[in-house]
């Protein structure tokens, strides 16, 4: 794993070349059922500052398969920031005691704040609507394991459907999928369409996509189906999250006749776009897409804390 040396923190998918992320999914797989003492003595610091169930345990999971311990907050009510400390301050602090942190925050950019005010490695547990760089890896991961020609270069396509203006996993998975083989159809109402950044990010890189607002008609040819929930704390105007909140409801009839192979997959948590009776389905793929974020974060946790 030469070339995932140099790795110090994990802050954005964008960060990672295509080799990298190759190798770190291969070393995932290595690690899937590892349950050792390669990080007895080593300190996880979980700093949430934001609502997590699945970032958080999943980390905890992975830091106590391996011999890890854990401490932290999840609730930011509970720390000195309700008495005003800063970011920075806080990670200057938390140096002291941990070896490394994961850091989930509200606000762009956070997890580089942190970083630079950190002495120990930094893993951005997900910042505002910017970057979720670890549930990216998990998705690939999940991706890889059903279609296992994706890191051969064989053809994909993926829909992408729900908020995809605030969307973090998404912006994360664009970034990390346009170092393959991928075209995207973009699904969303007409508000959360995919900002203009990523849209010129698609163009530049040549990678093919088109945009429509409606699910029903529109998985023909799909691969994977990436929906997502309308997040009503992104919406700075409540009136505009009502609008939209019920926008997408996935059901057993609306992926009937889907290619061979699809498989839906939701970072989760959902509210009402995907009905409960597709969770029976074959093609559903999101509570093991959950689950595989014990093996990638054990994998990113021993890669950074240099026992991989």
């Amino acid at each position: 794993m030469e070339s995932l040396a140099p790795i110090q923190h994990i802050l954005s998918i964008k960060d990672f070349e295509r080799q990298q992320i190759v190798d770190i999914i291969e070393l995932a797989e290595k690690m899937e059922n590892a349950r050792d003492d390669r990080l007895k003595g080593l300190l996880l610091g979980t700093l949430f500052f934001e609502a997590s169930t699945r970032t958080r345990l999943s980390f905890e999971a992975a830091m106590l398969q391996l011999g890890g311990t854990v401490l932290g907050f999840a609730d930011a009510m509970v720390s000195s920031t309700k008495k005003g400390e800063t970011l920075q301050d806080s990670i200057k602090v938390t140096c002291q005691y941990v070896d490394i942190i994961v850091l989930r925050h509200p606000l762009d950019g956070a997890s580089r704040v942190a970083a630079e005010a950190s002495s120990v490695p930094v893993i951005n547990g997900g910042d505002g609507a910017n970057q979720h760089p670890t549930q990216t890896f998990l998705d690939l991961y999940t991706i890889n394991k059903t279609h296992a020609g994706m890191l051969r270069g064989e053809p994909l396509k993926v829909a992408l459907l729900g908020d995809l203006r605030y969307g973090r996993t998404v912006h994360s998975l664009i970034s990390a999928l346009a170092h393959f083989n991928v075209s995207f159809r973009l699904i969303s109402p007409d508000s959360l369409k995919l900002p203009d950044t990523y849209i010129d990010f698609l163009i530049r890189k040549g990678i093919s996509f088109d945009q429509c607002e409606k699910v029903e008609g529109s998985l023909e040819g799909v691969d994977v189906l990436y929906a997502t929930r309308i997040q009503e704390e992104r919406f700075p105007d409540p009136v505009e999250y009502n609008r939209v909140k019920r926008a997408y409801h996935i059901t057993p009839e609306t992926l009937r006749g889907v290619r061979e192979g699809f498989r839906l997959l939701h970072p989760l948590p959902r509210i009402s776009e995907i009905a409960p009776s597709v969770d029976d389905l074959e093609i559903a793929e999101y509570f093991t897409q959950a689950g595989n974020g014990v093996p990638v974060r054990k994998a990113l946790l021993a890669l950074l804390l240099g026992k991989a």
